[in-house]
């Protein structure tokens, strides 16, 4: 597959920073019919050596990187492990929040009767955290800027719907009227820091939402 809207934000010898399309999977479904994907675009236009770090959900957009080498993907994925990144993400929810910024401390786990959603469980669930911020307001929804401590599946968009305000476009979680506001789920991974594997330097890479 070609790399079409898959776009390289920035690249050396030891990391690729992409900006990823909504509706494309990171790495390979078990489906056969879901083979397309970030990982193996990339392999099979020009970066044979691309080694996936994180992911991004099928319909969430925005900056992924990836290592490589097996060096630097070691020394990313402890990055990413012991929270030494930082992340922001862009989104849009329904409603207004009475407050202009908070906090969710809700814990999650995956629900297997209605895979693929996860849901708040205060017995079983996997801590995680978020601090969500207002950027701009309208007539009924809202612009955020929503930044993970903890990178549970699901987190962002389970933690919004649990205060009343859904991702527009969400197909798993928003309401009616939420989920008809946009043809896709309103979230986009805006910002990204994290330490250079080889150089040690600090780098942070920005990417504006597309809705």
């Amino acid at each position: 597959m070609p790399l079409s809207n898959v776009h390289v934000l920035y690249e050396d010898d030891a990391i690729l920073v992409i900006n990823k399309p909504t509706l494309l999977l990171s790495v390979p479904g078990r489906a056969e019919d879901n083979k397309d994907c970030l990982i193996t675009r990339l392999q099979e236009n020009g970066y044979p050596d691309a080694l996936i770090v994180h992911r991004l959900d099928w319909e969430t957009s925005g900056i992924i990187l990836l290592a490589r080498n097996a060096d630097s993907h070691r020394e990313l994925s402890r990055q990413f492990h012991d929270r030494e990144t930082e992340k922001a993400y862009t989104a849009l929810c329904w409603g207004q929040p009475s407050l202009d910024s908070g906090s969710i401390d809700l814990p999650l786990r995956y629900d297997p009767p209605t895979k693929p959603r996860h849901v708040v469980d205060h017995e079983h669930g996997k801590h995680a955290l978020t601090f969500w911020r207002i950027v701009e307001r309208y007539a009924d929804h809202c612009r955020v800027e929503l930044t993970p401590i903890t990178g549970r599946s699901h987190q962002l968009r389970v933690h919004m719907l649990s205060i009343g305000h859904p991702l527009l476009g969400d197909r798993l979680y928003a309401y009616p009227e939420a989920l008809a506001a946009h043809e896709r789920l309103c979230l986009h991974a805006s910002m990204l820091s994290f330490t250079h594997p080889v150089t040690g330097e600090r780098l942070r890479f920005e990417c504006p939402a597309p809705f």
